[in-house]
């Protein structure tokens, strides 16, 4: 049954980087009270509360799932830990917005998936770039045929890499380097607006294994940094994904380019959130930047998460799509270790 309350209560597992993303887009979504922060350091986990204006705290994620009183919840936790805690959230009927990547492997999703079936619960998995205002864009056109067959596309997700915790650079606190971390949101993007990847060929390597922390710890990682996957997509159509955790500057979420038979489309560049040039003036591509809604980081994203909850939603795809990224990872890392263009199966070969 959809939780009665309103606002609805929710507690964030998780008092990392990325729980703040969740906590101000639950807020800026509205109807919605964060009432208890879950984390590993009781002290850390007081001091954060406070500054984000929480007014519970927890060290055990056992208490939030046994309160009646907590309607739902977001887990934002290391990978290692998410298949756990999201069973246990699933089996105490506690609807879920677990955060990306869904699992350490596919194999986990599927166990995930598997109670979330027999439970009956909600899940969602968290992808936030779905819900911009360019890709929301670029989807509708897409959906319309606007621009004709697509030819290639070009997806780039760039980062210095993270700098905030070990732990994501240590095989058993997470489920990759650079694709599993930052190239599954591209995979995911890719997939939603453009269909199944069904082949693949890739290159992974790690380019910068020392690695200086935020508070000047240094490091030694062994995960990939930079990885080049090439997709065939089952709808014909090819593209390319480039992953770093060693761009300096980076790019903003994500860089996309689409090779339209009728047109050229940009998103996320530095010039626009949205460009398209459906033709050209004395041979200089016409550019034209698309006028798109400001919207506050997350909030669409979470309203929809909380319609879930509410039951005024149904429960959407990510939660395959959180399988179906993970596998094409998974896939990524087999093509890159046996330098061949591998096929898109359900069981990759993980040897």
């Amino acid at each position: 049954m959809p939780p009665l309350t309103d606002p609805v209560r929710v507690a964030v597992i998780g008092a990392g980087f990325i729980s703040e993303y969740h906590i101000n887009g639950l807020r800026a979504a509205g109807r919605c009270a964060v009432t208890t922060l879950v984390g590993r350091r009781a002290d850390k986990t007081a001091a954060r509360a406070a500054h984000l204006k929480i007014p519970s705290h927890s060290t055990d994620y056992q208490d939030v799932l046994a309160d009646p009183d907590v309607d739902a919840v977001v887990i934002a936790t290391p990978d290692a830990s998410h298949k756990q805690i999201t069973i246990d959230a699933l089996q105490a009927k506690k609807p879920v917005l677990l955060q990306k990547p869904m699992a350490m492997t596919s194999q986990e999703c599927r166990e995930i998936l598997a109670v979330q079936k027999q439970t009956a619960s909600r899940l969602t998995v968290s992808f936030m770039h779905r819900y911009f205002p360019e890709v929301r864009w670029l989807k509708s056109k897409i959906s319309q045929n606007a621009y004709g067959k697509i030819h290639f596309i070009r997806m780039r997700n760039a980062t210095p890499g993270a700098d905030w915790a070990d732990w994501f650079y240590k095989p058993d606190s997470v489920a990759g380097g650079v694709v599993m971390q930052l190239g599954v949101h591209g995979i995911d993007l890719t997939q939603h607006l453009f269909g199944p990847i069904s082949d693949v060929m890739a290159f992974c390597q790690t380019a910068a294994p020392i690695r200086t922390l935020s508070d000047n710890r240094q490091i030694t990682s062994h995960l990939e940094d930079n990885t080049l996957a090439a997709y065939q997509f089952a709808a014909g159509h090819g593209g390319s994904h480039e992953m770093s955790f060693t761009e300096v500057a980076g790019c903003d979420r994500f860089r996309l380019e689409v090779y339209f038979e009728n047109a050229t489309v940009w998103l996320r560049s530095d010039r626009a959130p949205a460009l398209v040039a459906e033709g050209s003036k004395n041979g200089v591509p016409d550019w034209q930047a698309v006028d798109l809604p400001q919207e506050p980081l997350g909030k669409l994203h979470h309203a929809h998460w909380l319609d879930v909850v509410r039951g005024l939603a149904p429960i959407d795809d990510t939660p395959q799509s959180g399988l179906s990224t993970i596998v094409v990872a998974e896939h990524i890392y087999q093509a890159a270790r046996e330098s061949s263009r591998i096929k898109i199966s359900d069981k990759p070969n993980n040897s």
